[in-house]
């Protein structure tokens, strides 16, 4: 049996939109700067994509722009903002558990002279409100808070601090890392006071290579990239239309029954638990039942390698990962594990585990039934 349980990593794209993307390569294929019949058509392909991403965040298509990934939206919102408004402020607030797309370019910003606060978490991965309210000041440009922490589910209470940062500041503008968080969960931008919002394709079943960010009306961001002027003079370069279309069609397949899926696999994920805690040893890292995120599950094996484990349950066709995707060719621990006060003999122990709309309860059930014959096994073989 296969089973793939890495989908915060990337998920398995929706045939409906693997489909809808060939078509564009092999016959809608125009450039949609173009003045021609296929360069309009081309054209149109964007501006639905943009109807249907714009539509699930109660938004205007005019607030949705197209990048290459979540990592070029998080860039964007914070070198864009922090460029275009370095007269009015040099400070900036974060968590100390965001993906690396956000430390690494507040560290960039740090080397430029900003200053940056680095909000804590608790056991769960939480930050305090408290904090939050403590560290805005006056010169506080821009606070990133990510919606879903993507190594141990972590949800932040989003809506909570959007208003208390305008209550504190009304200049502060929020910017969001929705990347594990969009189609898992209803986000409303204006009703949680967020003014950017980065998600990614590939997170959501449509294609790699391709991302938004929502910029609401009236921000005002310089661009970080420069040449054609495409998509107002924000981002240029030509649109990659496939995957956009791809994009947009995922965005609307994912939402338009996200509060059943994410109760489906609020079950998966509880009985998932419930049967990995009869394993002796294993530790399950942050919240419980529908205060965390549906879709990941944090476990540490006591005295057992995560690399080996997730080798092992490779061999058995079960797919998981040590940590974020994104990080796993440089191997260095866990900020998100030493942020919550994991104890360090779990650090080189613990495996993610993460769901989609289509992985099973028996995919589940054979997963803990490997996990029960390989982690004594393996448990014998560190000690010995």
């Amino acid at each position: 049996m296969k089973v793939y349980l890495d989908n915060s990593a990337t998920t398995r794209v929706y045939p409906e939109a693997a489909e809808l993307m060939t078509k564009v390569m092999l016959e809608d294929y125009g450039n949609p700067s173009s003045m021609h019949r296929l360069g309009v058509d081309a054209e149109k392909y964007i501006k639905t994509a943009r109807e249907q991403i714009a539509a699930t965040l109660k938004a205007s298509e005019k607030e949705i722009l197209f990048t290459s990934c979540g990592t070029e939206s998080d860039n964007l919102a914070i070198l864009g903002y922090a460029a275009a408004h370095k007269r009015e402020g040099h400070h900036l607030i974060t968590t100390k558990i965001e993906h690396p797309a956000i430390l690494n370019t507040m560290e960039h910003l740090e080397k430029e002279g900003y200053e940056v606060t680095y909000l804590d978490v608790d056991h769960e991965g939480r930050i305090s409100l408290t904090q939050l309210r403590d560290s805005i000041r006056e010169d506080t440009l821009l606070v990133s808070i990510m919606h879903t922490n993507n190594e141990i589910g972590a949800l932040q209470p989003i809506e909570e601090a959007g208003a208390l940062i305008k209550k504190c500041n009304s200049k502060t503008v929020f910017h969001v890392d929705a990347v594990q968080g969009y189609g898992k969960n209803r986000i409303i931008p204006k009703k949680m006071g967020i003014d950017m919002l980065s998600a990614s394709g590939h997170k959501i079943h449509g294609p790699k290579g391709i991302g938004f960010l929502y910029v609401k009306n009236g921000i005002r961001l310089q661009p970080i990239l420069f040449g054609g002027g495409q998509q107002g003079g924000l981002r240029s370069g030509t649109e990659a239309v496939p995957s956009i279309a791809g994009l947009g069609l995922a965005s609307a397949k994912i939402n338009e029954g996200l509060e059943q899926e994410r109760e489906t696999l609020y079950s998966l994920r509880d009985g998932f638990v419930k049967d990995l805690l009869t394993i002796p040893d294993v530790i399950i890292n942050g919240r419980e039942g529908h205060e965390t995120a549906p879709h990941i599950v944090s476990a540490s094996f006591r005295d057992v390698r995560a690399e080996v484990l997730l080798h092992a349950l490779e061999d058995k066709g079960i797919y998981v990962s040590s940590g974020s995707a994104c990080a796993s060719n440089h191997p260095q621990t866990s900020a998100t594990l030493l942020a919550i006060g994991v104890e360090q003999a779990l650090l080189d122990s613990t495996i993610r585990f993460s769901f989609s709309v289509f992985t099973t309860k028996e995919e589940l059930d054979y997963t803990v039934q490997v996990l029960k014959e390989l982690i004594p096994v393996l448990r014998k073989f560190k000690r010995g």
